[in-house]
């Protein structure tokens, strides 16, 4: 594993990382009303087309944090729409 591959990891550790407590949040709570849906929507389309990417170029970084960031950002996603 090269310097370049850890720093890619450690990176997508922690942007990937900081959407852990707002879904923590929202799913302890149930409240939802201050998250944008429409930030949310784009956002998780975003993450999608970075899976896509992280596939094509073969890139593990950014394929696991997509990965975990997809499974965040749809839960809070779920729960803004279903506490509407």
């Amino acid at each position: 594993m090269t310097y370049i591959t850890i720093l890619g990891l450690i990176a997508a550790s922690l942007t990937t990382g900081s959407f852990l407590p707002q879904a923590v949040k929202a799913v302890k709570t149930k409240h939802t009303k201050d998250l944008s849906l429409g930030m949310y929507s784009v956002l998780t389309t975003g993450i999608v087309l970075w899976l896509i990417y992280g596939i094509l170029v073969n890139d593990l970084p950014i394929i696991l944090s997509n990965c975990v960031t997809l499974i965040l950002t749809l839960t809070i996603l779920f729960l803004k729409i279903k506490y509407k």
